[in-house]
């Protein structure tokens, strides 16, 4: 008696999207007599190319402000809407995404941040916004932005926890927000009028909530004002955390 044997089929493995493009391999076919044997066709190779890599905790919506040309970025995170307390990191793109350098510990204003800062709230505006211009009470430490040295950057008084001011604006890059770009952070120019608000900086930390800045120590902003380069286009990113995920 002639015994036929049962053909198995085998069942290809779903493709993986691994970036190896492989699938399952085919069972060859017997060929029947007097025919050359018929072969699969090779499957068709899958490449998978990474997504370029965002800036961590920053959404779409956010990241979306950030000018195309921009390669730095300055992420100011609060902890929260109504909170002084923030985190600040500079953010450089490069052909894969975004890579983000040390971490600093920062004050914002006294009462968090606004989306429309006004004269006088004790908010920090929300936003994206260019920096283009430094400068401070002592002298160019090497920034490759416009640098206004100037008596003007003289700081008095005490914070609202009591610290004294002495040294926060010893080096001050001003953040384009209601001022003229281009011009020395000292320029009280507001192109929205002065009821919303101006000379939001960042400074040198003076341990405490700001008016309306961002302040972190002196070494982490002296370091800043070396990194940023205008041919790279630095803004900076800032808003309390819930905020920048959108």
């Amino acid at each position: 008696m002639i015994r036929r044997r049962t053909a198995v089929a085998l069942l290809g493995a779903p493709l993986l999207l691994s970036g190896c493009g492989g699938g399952a391999a085919a069972s060859p076919r017997r060929a029947h007599a007097g025919r050359p044997a018929r072969t699969s066709a090779p499957a068709p190779e899958v490449t998978v190319e990474a997504a370029p890599a965002g800036i961590s905790g920053v959404g779409p919506e956010t990241s979306a402000a950030i000018p195309g040309r921009t390669r730095q970025a300055v992420v100011v995170s609060g902890r929260g809407r109504n909170s002084p307390v923030s985190t600040v990191a500079l953010h450089e793109r490069t052909a894969t995404g975004w890579r983000a350098g040390p971490k600093w510990p920062g004050h914002n204003a006294l009462r968090g941040w606004s989306s429309h800062h006004r004269s006088g709230d004790l908010r920090t505006p929300l936003g994206v916004y260019g920096l283009t211009d430094a400068g401070g009470l002592l002298h160019d430490p090497g920034t490759r932005l416009p640098y206004d040295r100037s008596a003007g950057f003289s700081s008095l008084g005490t914070g609202f926890e009591g610290e004294p001011l002495s040294g926060a604006f010893d080096y001050v890059i001003a953040i384009n927000y209601n001022r003229r770009p281009g011009t020395s952070p000292l320029d009280w120019t507001r192109p929205l009028g002065a009821r919303r608000g101006g000379g939001i900086w960042l400074h040198v930390d003076h341990g405490g909530p700001t008016h309306g800045c961002v302040g972190i120590a002196r070494a982490p902003m002296k370091d800043l004002l070396l990194a940023l380069d205008p041919d790279r286009h630095p803004v900076v990113v800032m808003g309390y955390a819930d905020w920048l995920a959108r």
